[in-house]
């Protein structure tokens, strides 16, 4: 059975303890999990998931694009809580729901790929409806080459576009969805030695689970699904997405 690594899951947002969540995980091969923080107080819970969970959780420190416009009053909770954290985000843009003013979003998201430079630490960007900005964005960035695109979404353009500026895709659930052909075109030029697999726990689980709460042990899905766009063993794909994960989060 080959080893997997689920780059994204919000395990304190599960109705199921993480504990059982984890111990499913571990049966389906999951060797560890990154679990992003949103917002100050998820991403303290996070770091206690990960000192709970030491060698199976790395925690990430961010805010959220939809909690944007609170980043003046969270900024210094996160920054702190970054210091020790395995990465920075989940910070982005997102023009879909528009849950902040875009020009807070952008600052966030521009203080939160400068904290990563300042930090030396790899960061989980959410994008929605954002390609273009994002990508002028990343251009004038120093955090790009460590930036990861977390559940990525993006056709073959925008996916070529991005690959130029040495980015890390990470795809989960939609890369199975009956309706992810865009997100297949995508994942069928990404490249292969900057790409990681997720699922975005507790959001988005793949076939036959669609509906249901997400979680890690679903990653092999999610796997599986990228083997079939890739046309590789699901073992090839599994090393590919861990070696990555390894070498993004600092892990032997």
């Amino acid at each position: 059975m080959p080893n997997w690594v689920d780059t994204h899951c919000h395990l304190f947002a599960t109705a199921e303890a993480p504990a059982a969540l984890l111990e499913r995980a571990a049966a389906a091969g999951v060797e560890w999990v990154v679990c992003p923080g949103t917002d100050a107080a998820t991403s303290q819970a996070a770091a206690e998931l990960a000192a709970e969970f030491q060698g199976t959780v790395l925690a990430t420190a961010g805010l959220h694009p939809h909690d944007a416009k609170h980043w003046p009053q969270q900024r210094d909770a996160i920054e702190a809580l970054a210091v020790s954290a395995a990465a920075i985000g989940e910070c982005g843009l997102d023009f879909y729901r528009d849950l902040s003013p875009r020009d807070e979003q952008l600052v966030a998201l521009r203080d939160q790929l400068q904290l990563a430079v300042d930090l030396d630490k790899p960061v989980v960007v959410h994008c929605r409806d954002a390609f273009a900005e994002l990508h002028q964005e990343l251009e004038r960035s120093d955090a790009t080459p460590r930036v990861i695109l977390h559940c990525w979404t993006g056709g073959p353009r925008w996916t070529k576009r991005f690959d130029e500026l040495g980015v890390t895709f990470s795809f989960a659930g939609p890369v199975a969805f009956e309706k992810g052909d865009t997100v297949r075109l995508g994942a069928a030029v990404a490249p292969r030695d900057r790409t990681m697999v997720e699922t975005d726990t507790p959001y988005l689980s793949p076939p036959p689970y669609r509906g249901e709460d997400n979680e890690p042990a679903r990653v092999v899905l999610v796997g599986e699904a990228l083997a079939d766009v890739w046309e590789l063993d699901p073992s090839e794909v599994a090393s590919l997405t861990v070696a990555r994960a390894a070498a993004v989060f600092g892990r032997d």
